[in-house]
């Protein structure tokens, strides 16, 4: 028994590993682009007026969270009806030769207007890879994981976007270190993405030897597999309540407050804050290095108390926190050359991190756990995306417009603290509890 039970483990630890790591690679790929969107601006947007430069690449960042749901709707279907393993094989290969691709364009004073034409079409199919692998790759391992500590085991996927957001941060700031600021805006920023490719190297030979998961096993022994997953979600209600129910309030919750306090934040005290960069990526770091154990904590926790708590109150946190968030880390870098301020900013940026925990902690384990098996991958993926996608993709692109707009650098968040707030009540009436559930059903 013994023996079994850790052959198991070793098994699950394999395929977390690998799993983690080619998700990891698709957000650090996806992500150095948000992380590069000051320096993308005047390479391939120039313009006289800087902050149209800065919207055009925010603008660029978008156009790949919105193909995401197509992406997921292609790759998510595919995953019910040819199993899991396959899907995550093209969208690694995919998002790796894209982002490759981006360290090697010419710029617009090379080659003009198609500079950004290919720009954007390398964004798109970044945009593609990543709605098959992220929400994907949370059905894959949670169906490997097994009934016990689900949320915690899974939890640790989560982890792969602020590493994602911090392998691209220390990298860049590193560059920026060694390189001269004309060096870095000649040839440096490109270096983040030739390095993808010894990444996807590695990635991609991890998930060779990964495994199909038992649960798509016993389905296609038995040829349960669904012809048309996405047209069988959307004739069953009870299927589609809980799509809906996925993109308002988990995915959705957990979009805007991963790209308000991994992704805006950082872009917020560079831009409108005045911090300086250094300053800001090192307060950017800490704050994601304390992201990580909290994560697993709220996994933790939420096998502990169930998956809803944990997450509406993540909600309900975010609701009420977020301006008053964004108020003083404005207020308090007006100063920051002050005794303890930075102590003060960094406290701030860890409380956010805190709140986002409580969300995405449970995430990975709830998405699979919504759906039936036989339309899971498809049914998950889809919702999910379209939330990253289409709320928190545009996030800050929206939230610069509205600050454009109402002449305020603080206005615009007025849109996801009101967001967070009815996904909170939504989620408190209707998001059932499924920890515990039976995931071959």
């Amino acid at each position: 028994m013994t023996t079994t039970i850790n052959t198991e483990a070793q098994t699950y630890r394999r395929v977390a590993i690998a799993a983690c790591f080619g998700t990891f690679l698709e957000w650090y790929d996806f992500l150095t682009f948000a992380t590069l969107a000051v320096v993308f601006g005047p390479l391939f947007f120039p313009s006289s007026d800087p902050t149209s430069g800065l919207l055009a690449s925010l603008a660029t960042f978008g156009v790949g969270m919105i193909i995401r749901p197509l992406g997921a709707a292609i790759f998510g279907s595919l995953g019910d009806r040819i199993g899991r393993k396959p899907v995550f094989m093209v969208t690694i290969l995919l998002m790796g030769v894209a982002t490759v691709s981006v360290g090697l364009l010419p710029t617009y004073t090379q080659i003009g207007i198609w500079a950004p034409i290919l720009l954007v079409s390398l964004r798109l199919l970044q945009g593609l890879s990543a709605g098959g692998e992220i929400g994907g790759s949370a059905v894959y391992l949670t169906e490997h994981a097994g009934e016990q500590n689900r949320g915690f085991k899974t939890s640790f996927l989560q982890l792969m976007g602020p590493l994602g957001v911090l392998a691209s941060t220390i990298q860049i700031a590193l560059i920026q270190h060694w390189l001269s600021a004309d060096e870095f805006q000649s040839w440096g920023w490109r270096v983040p993405f030739w390095i993808s490719l010894g990444l996807l190297y590695l990635g991609f030979k991890a998930r060779i030897a990964l495994e199909e998961t038992p649960i798509y096993l016993a389905m296609d022994e038995n040829k349960q597999q669904s012809k048309n997953p996405l047209r069988e979600n959307f004739k069953d209600m009870e299927t589609l309540k809980k799509m809906f129910l996925l993109f308002f309030c988990v995915s959705s919750g957990g979009s805007i407050l991963f790209f308000c306090t991994q992704v805006y934040t950082t872009i917020f005290l560079k831009t409108s804050a005045n911090l300086p960069t250094y300053l800001a990526d090192r307060l950017s770091i800490y704050a994601t290095l304390t992201l990580m154990p909290l994560t697993i904590l709220a996994g933790w926790v939420s096998d502990k108390f169930g998956r809803k708590p944990v997450v509406v109150t993540g909600l309900f946190l975010g609701a009420i926190f977020i301006m008053p968030a964004f108020e003083a880390l404005q207020a308090l870098s007006l100063q920051y050359q002050a005794a303890n301020t930075n102590f003060y900013l960094l406290s701030i940026l860890i409380g956010l991190s805190a709140i986002l925990a409580m969300v995405v902690g449970p995430q990975t384990a709830l998405l699979a756990e919504l759906f039936p098996a036989r339309t899971r991958s498809s049914a998950a993926t889809l919702p999910h995306n379209l939330a990253a996608g289409w709320i928190g993709g545009l996030l800050p692109l929206i939230i610069t417009w509205l600050n454009q707009q109402w002449m305020g650098a603080l206005m615009g968040l007025w849109y996801p603290a009101i967001f967070l707030g009815i996904s909170a009540i939504v989620a408190s009436v209707f998001l059932p509890e499924t920890r515990g559930k039976n995931l071959n059903l």
